[in-house]
């Protein structure tokens, strides 16, 4: 058992980033690791902290578009704990707010290092889901370190999404950004995550209700 926000807190003190990182916000959140099968990587914490995953506020707007996109699915959840009990664990590419309508290619460089401590933290991952374009970003900024090349091509989404790539003996799916206002109206992109996120409970063996 451990607490996400404490292990990675710890993690960035000894990695002496903290001068570095600003409105940080992490996932409070204790779980088993063993337990974790799905690491699903959005963009960016929000503006407002009450509206993460993570935050104790009864249904954060984070859980107000990501919730209908698993039950869109198939799977039962009403809290980031229900999903956490499903063995998925939701975490973001980049731990603060955006600054302007993009996030600059430094800051993906200095929050991948957490990232890919975060991933770490989960020996028996069987999916990775990159939630939009910084989440692909991240994950290929830690592919190339560690084996030289990127996971996912550097082409638009839908292009690629019904390909089957791998990190290891990891399954990655590029998929879309699973926040935002416009996310539940724009009817293609949920249809697309929609999708992803079956075959994702089919490659895991999560059960659909």
């Amino acid at each position: 058992m451990v607490n996400v926000k404490e292990y990675l807190e710890l993690f960035i003190t000894q990695s002496k980033l903290t001068d570095k990182l600003n409105n940080l916000q992490l996932p409070d959140i204790y779980l088993e690791q063993d337990k974790i099968k799905v690491l699903m990587i959005n963009e960016v914490t929000p503006l407002n902290p009450e509206d993460f995953f993570y935050s104790s506020m009864d249904k954060p707007d984070y859980m107000k578009t990501t919730l209908p996109l698993f039950h869109n699915a198939g799977i039962h959840v009403d809290s980031i704990q229900d999903i956490i009990n499903k063995g998925i664990y939701i975490t973001t590419a980049v731990k603060c707010p955006k600054t302007g309508y993009s996030v600059e290619r430094n800051v993906i460089e200095t929050h991948a290092v957490i990232l890919e401590e975060e991933i770490h933290l989960f020996p028996n991952l069987k999916v990775i889901m990159l939630m939009g374009d910084v989440a692909k970003k991240a994950f290929n900024m830690i592919a190339k370190k560690n084996i030289k090349k990127n996971v996912i091509p550097s082409e638009a989404t839908y292009k690629i999404r019904k390909n089957q790539y791998f990190y290891g003996d990891i399954r990655v799916f590029p998929s879309y950004i699973m926040t935002g206002g416009n996310i539940l109206i724009e009817k293609s992109k949920v249809s697309m995550i929609t999708e992803d996120i079956r075959e994702m409970a089919d490659v895991t063996g999560i059960a659909l209700e």
